[in-house]
């Protein structure tokens, strides 16, 4: 049974900012990254621990899957998955991550 997908405010924030850079090049590619972000957290969902634990935390249950050049930042609940972050993999996560909660 899949978990419900609980979005953060910041990782709602980043795929939109995600797709609206990408959109000023190419409004069809940009669709296809957002869908297979939306794929990437669907896989999430029927198996939470198939992402890797976040290399950065010692936590098992803080978990990331990598998009393209994204990495999808979530923490897995008993009922649910709770998308953290999704930030670019050149950006420092710790800088990127200062204002959140993880």
């Amino acid at each position: 049974m899949a978990r419900r997908i609980i979005w953060s405010r910041g990782a709602s924030d980043d795929i939109d900012e995600i797709a609206a850079y990408i959109a000023r090049d190419s409004i069809r590619y940009a669709s296809k990254v957002v869908d297979k972000i939306i794929s990437a957290l669907e896989r999430a969902a029927m198996f939470p621990n198939a992402g890797r634990e976040l290399p950065e935390r010692n936590d098992p249950i803080v978990r990331e899957m990598i998009v393209y050049n994204n990495r999808i930042i979530y923490r897995v609940g008993t009922n649910d998955i709770h998308v953290l972050a999704i930030i670019h993999g050149a950006r420092d996560l710790g800088n990127a991550l200062r204002d959140r909660s993880i």
